[in-house]
């Protein structure tokens, strides 16, 4: 099963996606993939925080921008935190999401994916924030095709998502706008 968590930053998406990611894995291991890369004190603080908060059992693999390897050589159930983080630390913010998904779909294990929903806030005032909002926003549409079940989480609630073809939306084309 793949799982996809949405939200944006401090919405509970990480806390969300821990708590999916027990549920599937029921007492067995489960890894998580990081993406990120500590840069300051505030990145350490909340990647320490995120640490506390899973089970002793869980393990973590600091992936940065190899995700797709990792994700591949990873057995059982994985979180995958972040591709907001993965896309930044790639070379000019281009995902190979066909990759990305062939990876997910290819897994024996429960994939819960975390990504950030970048495209609710305001207009980024630079170019390279309008391409990682872009960029980011296709990455999840690519995600959130290949997934079972796709989830937004506001201000610690979580919402399910139904797909264009479940609300009989079928000619609704994805990627526009």
């Amino acid at each position: 099963m793949i799982v996809l968590v949405l939200g944006g930053a401090r919405s509970g998406k990480s806390a969300t996606a821990e708590h999916v990611a027990a549920g599937l894995a029921g007492h067995r291991a489960v890894t998580v993939l990081a993406t990120a890369s500590v840069t300051d004190p505030d990145m350490a603080a909340r990647v320490a925080a995120h640490r506390a908060r899973r089970p002793p059992g869980w393990t973590t693999t600091e992936t940065g921008a190899d995700l797709l390897p990792a994700l591949r050589a990873t057995e059982g159930t994985a979180v995958v935190e972040s591709l907001g983080a993965w896309l930044a630390g790639l070379p000019d913010m281009v995902a190979p999401a066909d990759e990305l998904c062939a990876a997910l779909l290819g897994r024996d294990g429960h994939t819960v994916a975390v990504s950030e929903e970048v495209g609710l806030g305001v207009h980024p005032p630079t170019e390279a924030g309008r391409r990682f909002r872009d960029a980011l926003g296709t990455l999840n549409q690519a995600v959130a095709a290949v997934a079972h079940e796709v989830v937004l989480v506001v201000a610690g609630r979580v919402l399910r998502l139904a797909d264009a073809a479940d609300l009989g939306l079928a000619g609704v084309r994805r990627g526009a706008g």
